[in-house]
């Protein structure tokens, strides 16, 4: 059995804690009541083997150095990011040097119809693929506006544009031009709550719109391609999750079709809980993910500081 450490009691923390079950030998977070510990020097190195990190972004780096330099398997939330690469190859070594796993979790890899996309992709069945558009929306502008730590830097683009950049990573491979930023709004919050970006020079083109403006819960992705197209519609947690996909007619003409639909629990954080305990059995990162996708938030943060400065610059008399 893997003796496992929850540190982090939010949200995440719960459903990390509720998957982990009978793994789960102590539990830490500085202010929730019902956590054993306040930090995670307090736990006995000897008690545990993983740690489950469900902490503020700003908290992770520190949390990990430790963990990884005592030989402790670690799951971090997403998005793993830092101002400078450096910071993440500094984990990479500690994890390869004490031979332990270090795994960011994107829990969306394990939902059930973009497995079933990323195998559509590989069988080449859709031939050359034009163009994906994933639109990904919630509508938490409030909690978040309220949230002592979540309205800050670059918003819901980290939050949920990190999924879509992971999604890049698991379907396409790594694009092979930079992300460009096509919208970037605050309509109610003091970080940007609207984000539209993507990858217009790469193939395939890739377009991307996140919003915590999205007062229903929406996840979309249209495919279009050579010999057809792909669509989905809707996360299993949320409900009705349908996957379509469509056979070309030449010259025109109506497609013929197939779709699934899928209603049940959330699968993903079991899966993905399992998936991590494998890699504990053989240890293994996915940090080189981290890094190109902590590559992309700094050359947008830049980009957008730059606009920022220009628009600045040009309003002065």
């Amino acid at each position: 059995m893997m003796r496992v450490v929850v540190a982090g009691l939010g949200v995440q923390g719960r459903k990390r804690l509720a998957v982990a079950g009978r793994d789960v030998v102590a539990t830490v977070d500085p202010v929730a009541p019902e956590a054993r510990y306040r930090r995670i020097e307090d736990v006995p190195v000897g008690d545990y083997d993983a740690a489950l990190v469900c902490t503020p972004d700003q908290a992770k780096l520190l949390l990990l150095s430790y963990l990884l330099a005592r030989g402790k398997h670690v799951l971090v939330e997403k998005p793993l990011i830092a101002e400078s690469d450096d910071e993440l190859r500094t984990l990479q070594t500690l994890a390869t040097q004490h031979r332990v796993a270090c795994y960011t979790a994107y829990n969306h890899r394990f939902e059930p119809h973009l497995v079933r996309l990323k195998r559509t992709l590989d069988s080449g069945v859709l031939g050359r693929i034009y163009l994906a558009k994933f639109f990904y929306g919630n509508g938490t502008a409030r909690d978040v506006r309220d949230s002592a730590w979540r309205d800050r830097g670059l918003g819901v683009f980290p939050d949920l544009g990190s999924h879509l950049l992971d999604a890049t990573l698991f379907l396409f491979g790594r694009p092979s031009a930079a992300a460009e930023v096509w919208r970037s709004r605050n309509f109610e919050n003091r970080a940007p709550d609207h984000f539209h970006f993507g990858f217009r020079q790469s193939a395939p083109e890739l377009d991307y719109e996140v919003t915590l403006l999205s007062w229903r819960n929406t996840f979309r992705c249209d495919l279009f391609a050579e010999h057809g197209s792909a669509h989905i519609d809707g996360l299993c947690k949320w409900g009705p999750s349908t996957f379509t996909l469509r056979r070309r007619v030449l010259p025109s003409g109506r497609p013929p079709e197939e779709n699934e639909t899928l209603q049940c629990a959330d699968p993903t954080w079991q899966a993905e809980y399992e998936h991590f305990l494998g890699l504990c059995r053989a240890p293994a990162s996915n940090l080189d993910r981290d890094l190109w996708i902590n590559g992309v938030l700094n050359a947008v943060r830049r980009e957008l500081g730059e606009a920022s400065s220009i628009s600045a610059n040009s309003a002065r008399p």
